[in-house]
């Protein structure tokens, strides 16, 4: 398994670990055949490698920090650019804060979003 850690915002590793969203419990793992992401208590899933329909490098800068998402879309973030999207097929299903959710489309900020896209190729 190998892991690569959320990237956070020097200035939100501060905030996110005053609400005991510790930098080192947010991660997103990858092995031959699974993933999982996690941002401590907030976010939470993990589903089959072979989901992953699509991983590319997201283009804008998202505002916010968190875990914010919407009809299927879910932004994972500490910090506000190297945004990976990865777009899911069939929707996978994540916990928020332990209440179920559906992805179709995760958005996870990673120090090197090209080379985690270019590792998820398939096997």
């Amino acid at each position: 398994m190998h892991r690569f850690p959320i990237r956070f915002d020097a200035w939100y590793r501060v905030l996110s670990s005053a609400l005991l969203l510790r930098p080192s419990d947010c991660y997103f793992d990858l092995s031959d055949d699974e993933v999982a992401v996690r941002m401590g208590w907030a976010f939470n899933a993990r589903f089959p490698r072979a989901a992953i329909d699509g991983a590319t490098r997201f283009a804008k800068a998202p505002l916010s920090r968190g875990v914010h998402g919407f009809a299927g879309r879910w932004l994972v973030n500490g910090a506000g650019d190297r945004i990976l999207q990865l777009d899911l097929e069939p929707p996978q299903r994540a916990r928020v804060t332990g209440f179920p959710v559906r992805v179709r489309q995760l958005l996870v900020s990673v120090d090197d979003p090209d080379d985690l896209a270019t590792q998820l190729r398939p096997v």
